[in-house]
This record gives C-alpha cells, sequence and structure tokens, in this order.
C-alpha cells in the first residue's frame, strides 16, 4: 500500500488531501508512523522525530494514528488478495507477499493478477497499492518499491542480472550503513560488484551472511511464501514524555507487562518461553535483557515480576535516565510441547 496511515487519513478527510500529512503524535519524543508523499518531498519519512518532520516541513498537518481504523482497510486489502491465491504472507498491515504460480481466477500471467488485485483494491477502498512482479521474494520486494506510488514493475527471469547490477548494495536486505563501509572496503559498492566476490572471500569476512550476499548478488532467495506463520515475539514498549531514573520505571514495566500478558492470551494454543526487558537511554543506547524460565511465565503478575527482575540486571551508572522501556514474550512454542501449561489462557 503506498503511504498507508497517510493515504487512509486523506482518503477519509478531503481537507487533507492534497497537503502534507504527517501520522504522529506532536510531542518531543514522538516518531513518525507514516507520512504522505507531499510531506515526503521535504524529506519527511517514517521512524524520523516528529520534531525534526516538523522542522522539516513547517505546514504538515500532524494527525494523531489511528490503528483500529487502519487495521479495518488492511483486512479488507487482504481479503482481495486471497480471492486470487490462499498463499498470502502478511509481512505487517500494508505489505504481503504472495505465490501466485496458481491463482484461483486462472489468469493467465502474475502481472494480470497484479493488474486485476490494484484496480480491486483502487475499487473497494479508494487506496492505491504498488506491486512488485519477480521470480522470488527478494526480486519482487525490490520491485515493489521502483514506481512508487501506485506502480507496477516486472521483473522477468531472463532480466534479474541487468535489473540488480546497477542496484547500490544498500538495496539489498540487510546491508546497513556499517555492513555498506565493510562492503566499500572491498570496493564493493553496487550489486554488480558483488556479485564478482567469491563465495570463499564473502564467507571469510562475514561467515554465514557472505553466503546470502553472495546469493542475493545473483538473485537468488529460495524462500518460500508461507501463510500465517505462527507468532514467534508479542511486545509492548512506551516512550516517556521525560527521561527516568531506573528505579522510577515499576509503575510502567507492570503496565507493559499487562499489555503484552493480554496479546499473548490471544494466541490460545502457543506460549512464549522467554521474557524480554528491553530499555533504550536516553543517549539513544538500547540494552535488552532476557530469561527463559524452566517454565512459561503462568500469569501477567509472574511476568511482571520476571521482567522487572530483569531491570535489576542492568548495572549502568546510577545517573542514567531511560527514555523507553518495553516488555517482551519471545521464543513460542505450541502448546503440546509445554503440556504443565495446558490451563495456561483458559
Amino acid at each position: 500500500m503506498d503511504a498507508f496511515y497517510a493515504s487512509v487519513e486523506q482518503r477519509d478527510d478531503p481537507a487533507l488531501r492534497g497537503r502534507p500529512v504527517v501520522v504522529a503524535w506532536k510531542g518531543a519524543r514522538s516518531v513518525v508512523c507514516a507520512a504522505s508523499y507531499e510531506a515526503r518531498q521535504f524529506g519527511v519519512r517514517s521512524a524520523m522525530p516528529a520534531m525534526r518532520a516538523e522542522r522539516l516541513c513547517p505546514e504538515a498537518v500532524f494527525v494523531p494514528p489511528d490503528f483500529v481504523r487502519y487495521r479495518a482497510v488492511s483486512k479488507q486489502v487482504r481479503a482481495i488478495l486471497l480471492q486470487h491465491t490462499e498463499l498470502v504472507e502478511p509481512l505487517s498491515l500494508d505489505e504481503a507477499y504472495l505465490d501466485v504460480t496458481e491463482n484461483k481466477l486462472g489468469l493467465s500471467s502474475a502481472t494480470e493478477v497484479a493488474q486485476a488485485i490494484r484496480a480491486a483494491i483502487r475499487d473497494q477502498t479508494q487506496l492505491t497499492a504498488s506491486a512488485g512482479v519477480a521470480p522470488n521474494k527478494f526480486l519482487a520486494k525490490i520491485a515493489s518499491d521502483w514506481r512508487k506510488p501506485d506502480g507496477l514493475f516486472v521483473v522477468r527471469p531472463h532480466e534479474v542480472e541487468a535489473f540488480l547490477a546497477p542496484l547500490l548494495v544498500g538495496r539489498i536486505p540487510g546491508v546497513g550503513k556499517v555492513m555498506e563501509g565493510r562492503l566499500a572496503e572491498l570496493g564493493v559498492t553496487t550489486v554488480g560488484g558483488l556479485a564478482e566476490v567469491s563465495l570463499a572471500e564473502l564467507e571469510r569476512r562475514f561467515g554465514s551472511y557472505g553466503r546470502r550476499l553472495y546469493e542475493l548478488a545473483r538473485g537468488i532467495d529460495e524462500r518460500a511464501v508461507t501463510p500465517n506463520q505462527p507468532t514467534q515475539s508479542i511486545s509492548a514498549e512506551d516512550t516517556f514524555e521525560a527521561d527516568l531514573p531506573l528505579e522510577d520505571l515499576a509503575p510502567h514495566i507492570e503496565r507493559l507487562a499487562e499489555k503484552t500478558w493480554s496479546a499473548a492470551a490471544r494466541e490460545k494454543t502457543r506460549f512464549g518461553r522467554t521474557v524480554v526487558l528491553k530499555l533504550k537511554t536516553a543517549d539513544f543506547r538500547v540494552l535488552t535483557r532476557s530469561l527463559t524460565p524452566a517454565a512459561p511465565p503462568a500469569s501477567a503478575v509472574e511476568l511482571t515480576r520476571i521482567a522487572l527482575d530483569l531491570r535489576d540486571r542492568v548495572l549502568l551508572p546510577a545517573h542514567t535516565r531511560y527514555r523507553l522501556v518495553g516488555v517482551g514474550l519471545g521464543n513460542f512454542e505450541d502448546g503440546g510441547t509445554i503440556a504443565p501449561q495446558a490451563e495456561l489462557f483458559r
């Protein structure tokens, strides 16, 4: 979906159409959830601090996020996708992979399927979507961004090498600024340049990720589209209005543990074994502490107790202040593997 949250806001409020819209709470600690294409022209991007977005685009209209509405539209879109194939792997509310090797309507090509889906989304939601059509997930993901907004881009099998070669290595998943720098030390700045580096050299420098780089540089991605992937983790976090010392975090940890527990209860037959506490300091240093007890937490009270114990394992200087705290459950397993906790969520 194109600038999904912002586009929903513009659809539902005609006064916002054509204006730079930033979906975010205003305030020193808020971050941008989404930005309309009008706002993006000023350099506003998702995950940017809201105050910076306001400086970049003083004329921006700030709209607080309404996730209930966004989820409802996402459900509409998901229903359209499922009319064409059951092999739909959601990545988020606004993005999914589809395997249309076989499609329910018997359309003659993947391109035709993409065109039909985009037309249905426009007709039923009055929103636009962009699509990438390619032989695998890696290539389709890149292609989906190629002609945004409201675009369609196709990479056919015989075009893969020519498509990839000129791209900067930063387009490869997992290649951030640090990895870009390490590849630049090898004289590699483009995917075509990366394809010239031997597998042995990449594995020597980057371990198992070196093999992944070797494959992606050649357009190789064997990952299947897997619908209904089981939950691996659930968490809740909060950014404070003002930085807090460690000893003042207890009520926030208790509240977030309750929220995480309520979300985990919806899983019914799957249970999180690992408790995770996440902290972010005033200078943006991120810390995590985790514990996998012999049995999964059996209540919100127990989850809270473990999270508070994890807080006591943070040994930074007493004057350290924290801007964010989060509580999570990870390492989810099916109930059958942890029979003693079968009554956990009843």
